[in-house]
């Protein structure tokens, strides 16, 4: 068995189910791919819904993990908390493309996975974001908004370009695994931090620091 085999294995599957779609993809496929036999997938992730529950699992864990570690910076400002969860965030999207465009496009489906993904982890995801913007309005660094539609609109920017990476590719020419667009993103994101949120308190303040 290679020593590599579940990272080969999962790296597969990840290819093959956004280029073909979970339901298109066999095991075969995968083990063809991953140049490996279908007893080592099922050795790893005993069949093609283990595998896919692993992609979910794998894709979330992180994704909190990088929202939590940038709410441990909140006493330094909301906005600085803020700042830092989009840039993390943006980051991890940016290295992990070819995942998060196919989670995205699973999460779109009503399903018993979907459904537990919710309650384990989009719940911790409105829990943070929540904190972060109800700090933000007790320390007048933020105009008060409905917080439900800040994460909507939020949400939509970070995801955005990974749930529609081929209208990204061969409509607007724009590549979101690359470094220019990562670079480039950011300043829009925090740009919409700054002028949606921040008040003229914040952004002084941020001057100043400057």
């Amino acid at each position: 068995m290679k020593k590599n085999s579940k990272e080969a294995i999962l790296k597969a599957a990840i290819l093959l189910f956004n280029s073909k779609g979970y339901t298109g993809t066999s095991i075969r496929d995968i083990a063809s791919t991953a140049k490996v036999n279908s007893a080592t997938i099922a050795y790893h992730f005993e069949n093609k819904a283990g595998l896919l529950e692993y992609c979910f699992t794998y894709f979330f864990e992180q994704y909190i993990k990088k929202m939590e570690e940038a709410y441990s910076s909140i006493e330094k400002g909301a906005m600085v908390c803020l700042k830092r969860m989009t840039a993390d965030l943006l980051h991890f999207h940016c290295e992990n493309s070819q995942l998060a465009s196919f989670i995205y496009r699973e999460m779109s489906l009503d399903s018993q996975m979907v459904r537990e993904i919710m309650s384990t982890y989009l719940l911790k995801e409105k829990y943070y974001l929540q904190k972060v913007f109800e700090r933000g309005f007790e320390w007048n660094e933020f105009r008060p908004h409905s917080i439900p539609y800040l994460i909507t609109q939020l949400k939509g920017l970070l995801m955005m370009p990974f749930m529609n990476t081929h209208y990204m590719r061969e409509v607007l020419y724009v590549f979101p695994n690359e470094q220019f667009f990562e670079q480039k993103y950011l300043k829009d994101l925090h740009m919409w931090i700054d002028k949606m949120l921040c008040t003229d308190i914040t952004r002084k303040r941020e001057a100043v620091l400057k």
